[in-house]
């Protein structure tokens, strides 16, 4: 669907105010969504779970139900569901005593954040055989760049086989490279058949994927890559990939690069072949060893251009002050965005609601602060600074995330830990520990040690860790923070590819009778542990980024 911009007065003074005007009703609110989490949760579990867990349960359950409501509209972003959802969540912040953690008085509580969404527009591909010109149709070419537009005219094509071997600068500049699809595969001296290697195969051939090879040609220096479909794929199967809409952050720089694809039965009908036969031709000198890239007596126009839409989209950020705040601080995240309306009718529901991805996580990020706000007589408040960070467009690619370490409100060599809640609701009470990230970051050691003290079970698999770049944590890994995910949901990893095999990403992600929050309410009460354990300048724990300043 169409982005709509977000609306007028989100961020800053206007919704501030909002926030405060609204603050006598927050009782109200906070004992109707109690009193929904009631009629909600399933009483027979309830018996067998310890009564500490149960107000912290239908805690949960309340403000996931109001987040993954239709009236949040599935929390897109720039949309008005995400103006009520962060209305939501920072009026809750308020009022337990957060305060901004943008560091930024310009823009108080909501750091902005500008997506672009691109999806291609124009695709031009012609070719001039001595005076003929000669324009391929949609059902046989397809040209796409990575800017607004790129354009090459009488560009000469060098044939490169199948990419083993990338040509000198000087043979590439201005040219086309001309790639066959099928890749050559290394199977030993020993390997028969049309796609083995003999004996002088290269290194370079092993392992080379069909994108690492046009992006190899472009760094050469090629002003374009042309792909000639002669394998597995073809035309439509690559249109159906490449011509999604796209997103970035509008502070990305845009490339230029020109890519594109051409089917065989076509480019052997340039060649000026029947049935294959002059393409046949190349593909055995391209196999044949010794191969060396060379001119083809072709010359191409390619022409692309991409349609973008700008959104304007926020992510929150509080802070509980620590004592020694040049102790450095500890960061606590969950992503508060979805995919809006993501069905078509005749489905009954349209909406993606997203109440386990993420409402629940939000939901336990917003608990973590109310008990490190106000935690129990005769516990010391913390040392560091506690950052709590409700990102935007996860979904579209961590931009919120990155955003955020792009542009930090406090240094990010800073940052002793960070711990990200997604998609928390998934496992019972006892459910053992998973961590993504376990072996990634110098928080191992620390993490254990309040393992042990909770008496919890954290597992020791890095299975978890095939989840490392689907997650915001990823995008702070990348800035060298060190970001986990410790979380029941990852303690057993088949509930989880359950979750993803049924409701994950689709309508009926929603708040049913029933639903799971025993771990939740665990991994919320472990998360305010380590965030203690890391804020406490004297612990020092293996692995901080501070120890031994």
């Amino acid at each position: 669907m169409a982005m709509r911009p977000c609306r007028p007065g989100l961020g800053r003074s206007g919704l501030v105010r909002q926030i405060l005007v609204t603050q006598r009703w927050g009782w109200v609110r906070l004992w109707a969504g109690l009193a929904l989490a009631l009629v909600l949760a399933p009483a027979e579990g309830w018996g067998k779970v310890a009564p500490r867990y149960r107000a912290l349960e239908a805690s949960l359950l309340a403000q996931m139900s109001q987040l993954a409501s239709d009236d949040f509209g599935g929390r897109e972003p720039g949309t008005e569901g995400e103006s009520k959802t962060l209305r939501y969540i920072a009026k809750q912040w308020f009022d337990m005593g957060l305060v901004s953690g943008t560091n930024d008085p310009g823009h108080a509580w909501f750091a902005p954040v500008t997506v672009v969404a691109r999806e291609p527009a124009v695709s031009t591909l012609q070719f001039r055989l001595r005076k003929r010109l000669i324009t391929l149709g949609g059902e046989d070419a397809l040209v796409l760049t990575s800017g607004r537009r790129s354009l090459i005219e009488g560009a000469p094509l060098v044939f490169v086989g199948r990419g083993a071997v990338i040509p000198p600068r000087t043979e590439l500049a201005g040219r086309v490279a001309v790639l066959l699809d099928r890749p050559r595969i290394a199977r030993g001296p020993d390997a028969k058949g049309p796609d083995a290697l003999g004996p002088d195969a290269l290194a370079a051939d092993v392992g080379i994927q069909d994108g690492g090879r046009q992006n190899a040609l472009l760094a050469g220096g090629a002003s374009a890559v042309l792909t000639v479909l002669d394998g597995s794929r073809n035309l439509a199967s690559v249109a159906a990939r490449r011509q999604r809409r796209g997103y970035a952050l509008a502070s990305e720089a845009l490339g230029g690069d020109l890519e594109g694809f051409v089917t065989a039965s076509t480019f052997d009908r340039l060649l000026g072949g029947t049935g294959g036969n002059r393409l046949a031709a190349l593909e055995a000198e391209a196999d044949a060893p010794g191969f060396a890239p060379h001119g083809l007596d072709l010359f191409a126009n390619l022409e692309a251009t991409t349609r973008e839409t700008v959104i304007h989209t926020f992510n929150l950020i509080g802070k509980l002050p620590g004592r020694h705040p040049e102790a450095g601080a500890v960061l606590v995240m969950a992503h508060w965005d979805h995919f809006g309306t993501c069905a078509q009718p005749p489905a009954e529901h349209l909406i993606c609601n997203g109440a386990i991805d993420n409402a629940s996580g939000v939901a336990g990020l917003t608990e973590i602060a109310r008990s490190l706000a106000h935690p129990p007589m005769g516990v010391p408040p913390l040392d560091r600074d506690v950052y709590f960070v409700a990102t935007t467009a996860e979904e579209l690619g961590l931009l919120g995330a990155e955003s955020f370490a792009e542009n930090p409100p406090i240094a990010l060599n800073k940052v002793v830990a960070a711990f990200n809640l997604d998609s928390i609701a998934i496992a019972p009470v006892g459910t053992p520990l998973g961590m993504v990230g376990i072996g990634m970051t110098p928080l191992d050691a620390g993490i254990a040690e309040v393992a042990r003290e909770q008496h919890r079970v954290l597992v020791s698999s890095t299975a978890p860790n095939a989840y490392i770049q689907r997650q915001d944590g990823w995008a702070l890994m990348r800035h060298d923070v060190p970001a986990v995910v410790v979380s029941s949901a990852y303690g057993e990893i088949s509930r989880l590819e359950h979750f993803f095999d049924t409701d994950y990403h689709r309508p009926s992600d929603v708040v049913k009778p029933g639903i799971e929050l025993g771990g939740a309410a665990e991994d919320v009460l472990f998360t305010v542990a380590l965030v203690r354990h890391f804020a406490d300048a004297k612990k020092l724990a293996a692995g901080s980024r501070m120890a031994g300043k």
